[in-house]
């Protein structure tokens, strides 16, 4: 791999992580019109380097409230951050449950399902859509509310429905405030990725696989920058109530996919 390839792959690692376009869904629409071998399958080191970045992009924009979380948890008081902790540590159990127990029917939606992804991809356009409208946002995260966006979260592990619109559409229909649902939203991924990370590393791949220092370091520096920003930007832009332009963006991409499909 170059370093203009992992440069590409961090950036867009970085952006699609926090953005809500769905990631899966563009690589699927990807290989489908320009064939699966242009889109090759990277090396396990590269993967694992990139989730890395994105966490650490994650933790460094929220330095100050993870230091908050983790203080009031080190008190051993049922406070304000350790129920905060404990609806995160709720949140993440759905996306758990169902990545272990269905990993091999979610692998078979990852198989040139253009028709699904572009269906997924509007649907995200609407909760988007949608969420954008919502007028009265002023309640905090619930543990009811935690296990309904982690429910989100687990959906959006289908191809073309995005984490962060999934997560964010469905905290501010649940009339939660839009700077803590975009806040809860980015700190509940960071043990998600932590833990793919996690897995990738104990499947043994990782020592199979062998990429240049240069290529890695650009790439985990591109996806460290980009995902940064891409952070700062949608929690500014979910603030502003401005997901509605991203919702155009999906119905288009997802309306081209299905057309695809239909007509090729």
């Amino acid at each position: 791999m170059s370093w203009i390839e992992a440069l590409v792959l961090g950036i867009i690692q970085g952006l699609t992580e926090f953005l809500p376009v769905s990631s899966s869904g563009h690589l699927e629409i990807t290989k489908a019109i320009f064939g699966s071998n242009l889109v090759a399958k990277e090396s396990m080191m590269i993967t694992v380097a990139l989730h890395a970045a994105t966490a650490l992009s994650t933790i460094v924009v929220f330095r100050k409230d993870i230091v908050e979380i983790t203080t009031g948890i080190f008190r051993w008081q049922w406070n304000e951050e350790m129920q905060f902790a404990a609806k995160i540590a709720l949140s993440i159990i759905p996306a758990g449950v169902v990545g272990l127990l269905l990993e091999k029917q979610i692998d078979a939606l990852f198989q040139n399902q253009i028709l699904l992804v572009g269906s997924m991809l509007i649907l995200t356009g609407l909760l988007l859509f949608i969420a954008d409208k919502a007028k009265t946002c002023n309640k905090n995260v619930s543990f009811s509310d935690a296990l309904l966006i982690g429910i989100a979260q687990a959906i959006a592990i289908l191809p073309g429905i995005s984490r962060s619109g999934a997560t964010i559409s469905t905290s501010v229909l649940l009339k939660i405030d839009r700077a803590k649902a975009a806040r809860f939203s980015f700190l509940m991924v960071i043990p998600i990725i932590l833990g793919k990370m996690l897995l990738d590393i104990l499947s043994g791949e990782i020592s199979s696989s062998t990429i240049d220092v240069i290529p890695l370091t650009v790439g985990f520096f591109a996806a460290f920058i980009s995902g940064a920003l891409a952070c700062l930007w949608m929690i500014k832009l979910v603030k502003n109530a401005k997901l509605k332009y991203f919702a155009y963006y999906c119905f288009i991409v997802g309306l081209i996919a299905i057309g695809w499909q239909i007509w090729s």
